[in-house]
């Protein structure tokens, strides 16, 4: 609990048997109300060790992909009458410590999402980021704020907190169920009109670390410019997208 709100910590998990401990671990328990890990159909120990650890893993009976993962995720931590909803990966590479800031800043009021970034005080690299990885988070992030007219310092970060309000009431199951889910939920909240705030969060790339490869990077890559050029086909009433329909499906619509 924190301001008097309640802070829910969701991990979606896929294969992640080598680190999970070690983030459940890390996570600030005094501020934390509650760790929900929702097991996208792992193939490995995963589940065997959330319970071991004390959690009790909602599992997918086949693997939906991460973005469905994130949707199932969030739709459990609202159901679970959470006020600030943080996702961390259970991968270690970004640091749980940064929990409390991240809520904090949720709970000042002055920000509806909060990402933890890895390009803020220049440790993407340090982190062991890939370069072409780096160079494409930049170039991505270069063209996504020329459209979007905002200026973050990444899109892509897999940190992120985010207030009751924004989700439910963004259209998130209108969004992919892929990778590409991670972008369109912070380009529908630039269009709706959210505040979002960045954090630095010092990344680190183990050998345990989940990464996506290179083919399944450029498919990521053409996706973002696929939904910032949607973003603007909407905001010149070109075209319209069931991603930003405000009457379109959200969380809590479905079972």
């Amino acid at each position: 609990m924190l301001c008097g709100k309640k802070i829910v910590v969701v991990m979606p998990a896929y294969n992640a048997e080598k680190t999970l401990g070690k983030t459940y671990d890390k996570i600030p328990k005094n501020i934390v109300d509650e760790v929900i890990i929702v097991d996208d159909y792992s193939t490995d120990e995963t589940v065997n060790i959330a319970k071991k650890i004390g959690l009790e893993p909602y599992i997918h009976e086949k693997n939906k992909g991460y973005g469905a993962n994130q949707k199932t995720c969030y739709k459990l931590a609202i159901k679970h009458n959470a006020d600030i909803v943080i996702m961390l990966h259970p991968d270690y590479q970004y640091p749980p410590a940064l929990i409390t800031a991240m809520a904090s800043l949720l709970c000042s009021d002055m920000f509806d999402i909060v990402l933890g970034s890895r390009i803020l005080g220049g440790y993407a690299l340090k982190g062991g980021m890939p370069l072409y990885k780096y160079i494409s988070n930049r170039l991505l992030t270069f063209v996504e704020n020329l459209i979007l007219g905002i200026k973050l310092s990444e899109y892509h970060t897999g940190y992120r907190a985010f207030t009751r309000k924004v989700l439910l009431e963004m259209p998130l199951l209108n969004n992919s169920d892929d990778f590409i889910f991670d972008n369109e939920i912070i380009v529908q909240a630039v269009y709706f009109g959210y505040k979002i705030g960045e954090i630095t969060a010092p990344s680190s790339y183990g050998e345990d670390s989940s990464s996506i490869n290179l083919w399944r990077s450029i498919v990521y890559g053409l996706g973002v410019l696929l939904t910032t050029l949607k973003f603007l086909l909407q905001s010149l009433k070109i075209a319209n997208f069931s991603i930003f329909d405000p009457k379109g499906k959200k969380l809590l619509v479905e079972d």
